[in-house]
């Protein structure tokens, strides 16, 4: 025969169905969860994927993000210029990625979800994970191809500016110093490019004529009469030159 129930018993009884009610009927009321929130979803299970990964982006597009760097990097699908990011901790634990202006470009959060900003998409877009990636890096150039790579920079910005836009370096190229002569140059015509494309810069593209590679201590960019010179550190790599947000910015083209 059972023993017969305490009132604690009861009482307990009571609350445990009281709790479940409750349960059940947050379960019934709660919000469907949004596309984008199913979207971000689909990273949960990736928290701790590859430290060089692909991502899609839900608007449309890929990236790269290169994590096995001691500052990480990322490449757009449909662009050259590699971006050196700083991480640092953000909100609710998640990891924030800044260009060298120190504006957002990733956001990635504790349990693996992905936030790209663009300038299509300032307010962010998500990204799921599509897979593991060789890692970002500068090709090898020699010095004689540096002047195909000139060239093909010089006709990109020309034509952007719409007017004759020459690029020479300071220093002669060597082995050591081509392949990150021709980075900065691509990165430069970018820069042009994108000032193209925003009537408040054109004003600023229109006096450029020239823009001069050189090198120096410290990566930087600046606009003196009508040449853009961009200094970088060849021996850095990707890291010892400025973005092409950076040299618009030194340009005063942002």
């Amino acid at each position: 025969m059972a023993a017969p129930r305490t009132a604690f018993d009861v009482v307990l009884t009571c609350a445990a169905g009281l709790l479940a009610a409750a349960l059940a009927s947050y379960a019934i009321a709660a919000p469907a969860a949004s596309v984008h929130e199913v979207f971000m979803s689909r990273l949960g299970d990736h928290a701790n994927g590859p430290v060089i990964g692909r991502y899609e982006i839900d608007e449309g597009g890929a990236f790269v993000l290169d994590r096995s760097t001691p500052r990480p990097l990322l490449k757009f699908d449909d662009k050259d210029e590699i971006w050196v990011l700083q991480g640092a901790p953000g909100p609710r634990g998640d990891m924030i990625y800044r260009n060298d202006l120190g504006e957002p470009m990733i956001r990635a959060t504790r349990i693996g979800g992905m936030t790209v900003f663009t300038d299509r998409r300032p307010e962010g877009s998500a990204a799921a994970l599509d897979g593991a990636s060789p890692p970002l890096r500068l090709a090898a150039l020699s010095p004689a191809a540096l002047f195909t790579r000139f060239y093909q920079a010089s006709v990109r910005a020309s034509r952007a500016a719409q007017h004759q836009v020459g690029f020479e370096t300071r220093e002669d190229a060597e082995p050591g110093t081509a392949a990150a002569m021709a980075d900065a140059a691509m990165v430069a015509c970018e820069a042009m490019i994108d000032m193209a494309s925003r009537p408040d810069a054109r004003r600023v593209l229109a006096r450029i004529t020239d823009v001069l590679i050189a090198q120096g201590p410290n990566p930087a960019a600046a606009l003196q009469g009508r040449v853009l010179t961009i200094t970088i550190v060849p021996s850095q790599g990707v890291f010892g030159r400025p973005s092409s947000r950076r040299i618009e910015h030194a340009a005063g083209a942002r």
